[in-house]
């Protein structure tokens, strides 16, 4: 039992300064901070929900989810045990329209959330608040193409 909680207590740890490294975000790619907050507005409305196409671009998504992400759901999507899920399999993820894994990972999934099998909060936008929808949609794009 106290191999166990040295365990977590590890993992939290690790968690946490990935979160703390990854936390400052990179907007590198939009030039200047009021074109992001121009299109983050625009990109809040729903856009070809229905039309099949896809609003991420996925190398973008992969970049920004190795940064996000990857501490806890692995470099490969697979998941970290006790951490975070399988992307790539995940039938909640499959289950999900690209607008609605968006806001969900906007608004996180806390512990006290009973679909929280994991107890460990997810927090919104994956601990990093400047990722901008786009962002977001690029991440979900990337998911996307490694799905299994």
């Amino acid at each position: 039992m106290r191999f166990r909680h040295l365990l977590t207590f590890a993992a939290l740890v690790v968690l946490m300064l990935a979160l703390a490294a990854c936390g400052g975000g990179n907007n590198s790619s939009t030039g200047n901070q009021s074109t992001t907050q121009e299109t983050t507005s625009q990109e809040s409305a729903p856009q070809n929900a229905s039309s099949g196409t896809t609003k991420g671009d996925p190398a973008k998504g992969e970049q920004l989810y190795a940064q996000s992400c990857a501490a806890c759901h692995g470099p490969d999507a697979r998941g970290i045990q006790g951490l975070g899920k399988n992307l790539r399999s995940s039938e909640f993820v499959k289950g999900l329209s690209d607008d609605e894994l968006v806001e969900f990972i906007k608004k996180g999934r806390d512990t006290s959330d009973p679909a929280n099998t994991t107890g460990v909060a997810m927090p919104p936008k994956g601990g990093n608040p400047s990722l901008t929808d786009q962002d977001l949609y690029d991440i979900v794009a990337y998911i996307r193409s490694i799905e299994e």
